[in-house]
């Protein structure tokens, strides 16, 4: 019994890590990493969660519930900043947690991650796809119901443009992460212009009886979810906490930073904070548009807002870019999904292959089965239930982080090195950001715990049948 605790608490040498991972080529600053960031958190969320969330929980009161996700993500953040100054190793938290606590809770943590990346690549895809198709049926041009929807869906057998979108990336991410940032960088301005044109516009189109009552008075929906008053707040962040978790896609590029030391807090926390007030600014102005009832089950609120103002052009103009942007978010999950699944294979604990790199010195083995990977899960699962998986497993690792500084700030300096920047107000900070976490996780559906339960279930069952046994760290340790 006391090999095999002995066993579950092994921790990884960082510079086994530091190795294996120079062969990656260091080539992204804090430029690439802003415009990834802002690209992944800023993604089809902000044109559809600040309307969805106001007219199903929180009213007007939407912004606090941004604002209060947008602390424990900040406190999150700082936490991912230290982390990734310290360890600029691909795989994030997975690598992370291995260093510090050891491999069968980089296993949770890792696990809990890739189930946001599957799931999140199909989500993304999806919605690129839908956005697409809705643009075309004004010009008279419309997809058969098979080539349009996902399995099982409406008569639908796949969904082609999602599909062919995925595939794009792949390719497009196996030629080089040099020409991928400069794209993401493009379309990122695109992106950021378009919710700035929105802002601008709207604003002239703002009534001030609509911010009124501010925080509604709290009653049940029909579904027994909670609005107004304090509860709903706190079921608008749980529904919105998905909108910020983007920024672990830096963390897991950190391998290939240039001076990661500085690059990374400066990517991970300056992109948090533009999209945070991008999510807030834009909160306000939809809400002071039109009343928050008007957004009820209204899949595009910003684009009708628009028109409903008025400004049909600059609807289209909008959604037309929001639909380009949106292809922003999905090379940054790929990239991000594609090296959490290299560090898998990397340590043995999936197949070895996974952690092969290419002659340029890219994880493609790992992209392209993150591709295939998501285009299944898209053709067969219903989103409105794999959805949750996302922030569940997300918020688990999160709190990991959160906790790992404890492990992480006595070794700073002896076995690790000193980082370029430090989780302010230790150790009150990290025990903070690990109850915020653990309140938003809390707050998430019975429905997500449950496939949370179950994904982990199945991460287990592998872990103890093909990692622990096939490991590099196990194997190293035999010897």
């Amino acid at each position: 019994m006391k090999s095999f605790l002995k066993r579950l608490f092994l921790k990884e040498d960082p510079n086994v890590y530091k190795n294996k991972d120079a062969h990656l080529a260091q080539v992204l600053t804090v430029k690439d990493f802003l415009a990834l960031g802002v690209g992944t958190i800023v993604s089809t969320s902000i044109f559809t969660l600040p309307g969805v969330v106001a007219a199903s929980h929180a009213g007007p009161a939407v912004v606090i519930s941004f604002l209060l996700a947008a602390i424990v993500a900040g406190l999150v953040a700082f936490a991912y900043a230290e982390m990734s100054s310290v360890m600029p190793f691909a795989g994030s938290a997975y690598s992370w947690i291995n260093v510090v606590f050891g491999e069968f809770f980089a296993w949770i943590a890792g696990w809990a991650l890739l189930a946001e990346y599957f799931i999140a690549v199909a989500f993304v895809a999806s919605g690129i796809s839908a956005n697409f198709r809705g643009l075309l049926e004004p010009l008279g041009i419309s997809f058969p119901k098979q080539l349009a929807n996902a399995y099982g869906t409406e008569g639908g057998i796949i969904d082609l443009v999602a599909l062919i979108v995925v595939i794009a990336v792949a390719i497009l991410l196996s030629k080089g992460v040099s020409g991928v940032a400069r794209i993401e960088n493009i379309l990122v301005l695109l992106k950021v212009s378009a919710i700035i044109l929105f802002i601008v516009v709207g604003m002239t189109a703002l009534h001030k009886t609509n911010y009124f009552p501010f925080i509604p008075k709290y009653h049940l929906n029909s579904d027994g979810s909670a609005f107004g008053g304090w509860q709903g707040i706190y079921a608008g962040i749980s529904a919105i906490f998905l909108s910020y978790i983007g920024f672990d896609s830096i963390a897991a590029n950190a391998a290939e930073a240039k001076n990661p030391q500085k690059t990374m807090p400066r990517g991970i926390l300056g992109s948090l904070l533009i999209a945070v007030v991008l999510f807030i600014v834009v909160s306000l102005v939809i809400v002071g548009m039109f009343n928050y009832r008007n957004y009820a089950n209204n899949a595009e609120p910003i684009g009708w807002a628009l028109r409903q103002s008025g400004h049909p052009i600059i609807a289209t103009v909008v959604q037309t870019i929001a639909v380009i942007g949106m292809v922003t978010a999905l090379i940054g999950m790929m990239m991000a999904g594609s090296r959490l699944l290299y560090s898998f294979g990397r340590d043995g604990m999936l197949p070895k292959w996974l952690g092969k790199l290419s002659k340029n010195k890219l994880p493609n083995h790992s992209t392209y089965t993150l591709a295939a990977i998501g285009v299944v899960i898209g053709a067969l699962f219903p989103f409105a239930f794999l959805a949750q998986l996302i922030s569940a497993g997300t918020l688990i690792a999160f709190m990991f982080v959160s906790i790992g500084i404890y492990a992480l700030r006595p070794r700073e300096g002896k076995d690790l090195p000193i980082p370029g920047f430090k989780m302010p107000f230790y150790p009150i900070l990290p025990g903070i950001a690990f109850l915020g976490s653990f309140g938003v996780f809390w707050g998430l559906g019975d429905d997500a715990k449950l496939y949370a339960l179950i994904w982990f279930a199945i991460g287990l069952v592998i872990y103890f049948a093909y990692g622990m046994k096939n490991s590099y760290l196990a194997n190293k340790d035999k010897v």
